[in-house]
Order: C-alpha cells, then structure tokens, then sequence
C-alpha cells in the first residue's frame, strides 16, 4: 500500500516545478520587457510608438507601456534657473551690456508639443533660452538712451521680461521669475555720467548759494526800510508842543531834585531859575 501511495504521488513533482519554472520565466521576461514605467515627482512623461510622439502625456505614478513598440521618455516639469548675457546697443549708440536670470519651467500638459518641437530638452537653456535673452535685450534697449535704461529699469525689465513670454510661449515654456542683474556701460560712457552728476552737484550748490544770498538781501533791505519808516513816524511825531512840554517835564524833575539851597557861586551873584511859562 505504501508503495503504491508512493508511485501517485511521484509525477505530482515535476509539474510543480514545470509552474515554478513558468513563474520564473514570465518574471524575468516581464524585467526584460519592462512593460511599467514610473514617473516621478516634478516629472511628466512622453510616450512614443516606433518613434512616434504621443499627444497623451504620463502623469506622476505607475503606467503601462507597450514593451518594445513603445518608449516613455521622463521630463523634468519642476522650475530651473538659467542665465544669459546680453550686448547691444542703446537708442542714442551706447554699448550696452547687461546679465539676465531667469527661472523657468516646462509647461507640463504640453511637454509632448516641445519635446517633439524641441527633442532634446537638456539643451532648452542654450538652444532656446539664451538665444531668446538676446534677442529680447536687443529689440528692447533700441526703444531707449542709455540714461533711460537706469533710469526707466523698471519699464525696461517688464519689457524684455514680456517680450520673452511671448518668445517662450511658442515653445512651450513659462517664465516664473526675471531679472535683471545689472547694466554696464562703456568706460567713456561712464565718465560723461560721472562729470554730468558732479556739474549738476555743482549747479544745485551754486543755485542754493544764490537763493541765500538773495534771502539774506531781502531781509537787509527789509530791516534798513522798517528802521527808517519807524524813524520818519518819530520825526513826524515831534511838534512845537511836544518840545515845550518836554522841557517843562525836565524843569519838573529838575525840582524835584532841589534840596533848596541855592548853588554857591563866586561874586555874590544869585542865580535866577525861570519857573514862568514863555
């Protein structure tokens, strides 16, 4: 009985294994077909069938692909910084020459759109950026002199910052953040500025010195004629009868003071005191 037992169960082993085999199999050709593609955080997905751009884009998580037939490329959507140079010149023919920076990112329901017009999206920032900078400071600092760039920036910022917008919008780009760092001028240029500054310093100086001396005029001319005016009252004021009376007033006082005895004087003459009225 054992031994038949035995013999049942002996052809069961091989078939297992046969399962086993096959798991494994299907295991390591589904590794090699890699037929799931995962799309990270930040990231977008492009499919492709024989070469071809898909218009539907992979969000972030786990999707299918065909093995073989088809190819998910991974394309960075999260904002990156890029910097450019710019020359040109100014509306009255000054060299201009200025930095700009810029952050930017792809936008992410048209990745498909660039990458099919683009390819490789490395290079966005020497192939379509730095390109865009140029042209964009170009057609700007020509609307301006040199004096209005530093002193309308702000105008001017907004403009090339506007311009590449629309420059970038074509491509499938999005501008998060621009600046521009700073403007540099010629050497001859910058001595005009600095001689124009120091004449104005000058001019203002010189405009203030005058604005006080004529203050400090004004105000002489007004004391000397506030003294004469009060001068004429004075002498208007002074009559016949105000004399009298001022003398009366200086005999009165002079009474006053008399401690009646008369002034000694040599021979025998006595002084007379006038108390009538003339």
């Amino acid at each position: 009985m054992a031994l038949i037992n035995q013999n049942l169960t002996t052809p069961r082993l091989p078939k297992a294994i046969k399962y086993v085999v096959i798991a494994i199999g299907l295991l390591i050709l589904v590794s090699l077909l890699n037929p799931f593609v995962v799309i990270n955080a930040g990231h977008r997905g492009v499919k492709t069938t024989f070469g071809k751009v898909e218009p539907v884009v992979f969000e972030e998580g786990l999707h299918f692909r065909v093995p073989i037939m088809q190819q998910v490329r991974e394309i960075n959507v999260q904002i990156q910084k890029a910097e450019g140079d710019g020359d040109a010149a100014s509306r009255d023919l000054q060299q201009v020459h200025t930095k700009i920076a810029l952050n930017y990112h792809l936008i992410p329901n048209r990745v498909a759109e660039t990458y099919q017009l683009i390819g490789d999206l490395d290079s966005v920032g020497d192939r379509i950026i730095i390109p865009a900078v140029q042209e964009a400071f170009k057609a700007t600092t020509a609307k301006y002199t040199a004096e209005e760039l530093i002193s309308k920036r702000p105008e001017v910022r907004d403009q090339i910052s506007q311009f590449m917008k629309d420059r970038l919008l074509r491509h499938g780009i999005a501008i998060d953040e621009f600046s521009i760092v700073n403007f540099r001028f010629s050497e001859s240029f910058n001595q005009a500025i600095e001689g124009k500054t120091t004449a104005d310093q000058l001019k203002l100086k010189a405009e203030r010195d005058l604005e006080r001396i004529k203050v400090e005029a004004e105000q002489k001319i007004a004391s000397a004629k506030a003294e004469a005016e009060s001068l004429r009252l004075q002498k208007q004021e002074i009559t016949p009868d105000l004399l009298k009376l001022r003398e009366i007033e200086n005999q009165r006082l002079a009474l006053e003071k008399w401690n009646g005895q008369l002034p000694q004087v040599t021979g025998g003459t006595i002084p007379m005191i006038n108390l009538g009225s003339r």
